[in-house]
């Protein structure tokens, strides 16, 4: 055992910080303003409740049922069902992804935190855009300042993951999340007062379907199901630490609905300055390291508060590094005998490893260079082939046999006891795992791959 959350509230801040990430604040704004703005967010919001919920209960349900890392849990769930133990595959699956997420994903981080000290030195300050644009793609390709600040990311987790669920996780999460969303607050509000609030709203909660296409709602479904951190191994190791008189539905609503405020606040404030300021709400991922600091440097004390919207970014990445690299510590010390801060450190350092070839990846190094294509898709480094495996193949396919397992192997007795719902709230859960859940995800599949495109190529000829 390695500990349970002392409360319902120290287990929604952890389970929010993990769903809460650089997909919220970073990813979320520019998917939306590439795909119609608010006829995404309807989309975006009905995924979250008809099949972003129901996966997070499935897999906070194996946690606390199985009270091991994810593998051990549903290979000890398999069991009671008198299943396969091949299922265990499906809590593998999830760990393995987070560890190589957090390759890179580390490194992401620490972008955030060199923009930390580059927007408080005031350089961004007048800037023109063509040179804030070229000071990140300076940036990108030194290595050594990716390695050190991502190294900085990396010795942050393992220091508070090491000290284990009380003193660790919790605290943590016990600062940083209400941290995270004051800060959200303060700039939501100040993204208001200065820049063009009336377009943005209009922008975020005015559906136009005629600007979204299909592709736009596959992006819309397939980010729900992401953004809440589900097949990652993160909420069933959470789930593990869950204690047995909460309430699984009512928390994970909570969870879901904190994480979607998350999103739709950082939209708020990222999108009446990029209004504002006459940039383009389309612009990608160079959103947020490229396009807000030509705003901040600008605006009336955009020093002050672009150092403090990386600062909220740092704290958003920093909750979900220290949910990734939880499974593994986990199950380093249930089958190594490990103690907790040796296998923190053990992971940390091959994460670190690991993530030098995210580095040489941006860097350009010839021996981080790849000519593959896998699934049709062309992959030019390491980078884009950790970053395809996790988020193309190994969640969804994840996702798909934890919906299939819980709805279909576990017993409902078992389903029963664990969410212990009303007979209708139950009935609703079961009809989406089992059904509605494993179709839409083998459809996002399908669509990651590139086999809707291929079809829909074929019916046009």
């Amino acid at each position: 055992m390695h500990g349970l959350w002392s409360s319902r509230l120290a287990f929604i801040l952890a389970a929010t910080g993990a769903a809460v990430g650089l997909g919220n604040i970073w990813k979320f704004p520019y998917i939306m303003g590439q795909n119609g703005g608010g006829a995404f967010v309807l989309v975006y919001l009905l995924c979250i409740l008809l099949i972003g919920i129901p996966v997070m209960m499935s897999e906070v349900l194996i946690g606390r049922r199985g009270r091991q890392s994810p593998g051990l849990s549903v290979k000890t769930l398999a069991l009671e069902a008198n299943g396969s133990t091949r299922w265990q595959l499906a809590g593998w699956s999830g760990l393995v992804a987070s560890y190589l997420i957090l390759s890179f994903y580390a490194v992401i981080a620490g972008w955030a935190l060199y923009y930390v000290f580059k927007t408080a030195s005031g350089d961004f300050v007048g800037m023109p855009a063509a040179e804030v644009g070229a000071e990140f793609g300076s940036f990108i390709s030194n290595p050594l300042l990716l390695i050190g600040f991502s190294t900085v990311i990396l010795a942050a987790t393992v220091y508070v993951v090491g000290r284990g669920v009380h003193k660790g996780l919790e605290q943590a999460v016990n600062y940083l999340m209400p941290a995270l969303f004051v800060l959200l607050l303060v700039m939501a509000l100040y993204s208001g007062f200065n820049g063009d609030f009336a377009q943005a709203a209009e922008f975020m909660f005015k559906p136009d379907f005629s600007k979204l296409t299909v592709n736009g709602v596959l992006l819309a479904l397939g980010h729900a199901f992401f953004s809440l951190s589900l097949a990652s191994g993160a909420m069933m190791i959470y789930g593990a630490y869950l204690p047995t008189n909460v309430s699984i539905g009512k928390t994970t609503i909570l969870i879901a609905l904190c994480d979607t405020a998350v999103a739709l606040l950082a939209g708020l404030a990222i999108f009446p300055l990029v209004f504002g300021y006459g940039l383009t709400p389309a612009e990608g991922p160079g959103l947020i390291f490229v396009t807000l600091p030509i705003a901040f440097g600008s605006m009336p004390f955009g020093t002050l508060f672009g150092t403090l919207f990386f600062v909220m970014l740092v704290f958003a990445a920093f909750t979900s590094t220290i949910a990734m690299i939880e499974s593994t510590v986990a199950w380093l010390v249930e089958t190594k005998g490990l103690k907790r801060y040796q296998a923190t450190i053990a992971t940390g350092l091959s994460l670190w490893l690991l993530g030098l070839l995210t580095v040489f990846s941006f860097a350009g190094a010839s021996w981080a260079s790849l000519d593959w294509t896998i699934l049709g898709k062309p992959i030019s480094n390491f980078f884009e082939l950790k970053d395809y495996l996790t988020s193309a193949i190994m969640l969804p396919v994840g996702g798909l046999f934890i919906a299939i397992f819980v709805g279909w192997v576990m017993t409902e007795k078992a389903t029963r006891e664990e969410l212990a719902t009303t007979p209708f709230a139950y009935q609703i859960w079961r009809l989406a795992i089992r059904w509605l859940t494993p179709v839409a995800v083998i459809i996002v599949f399908l669509n990651l791959i590139g086999v809707l495109d291929w079809f829909r190529s074929l019916t046009n000829q």
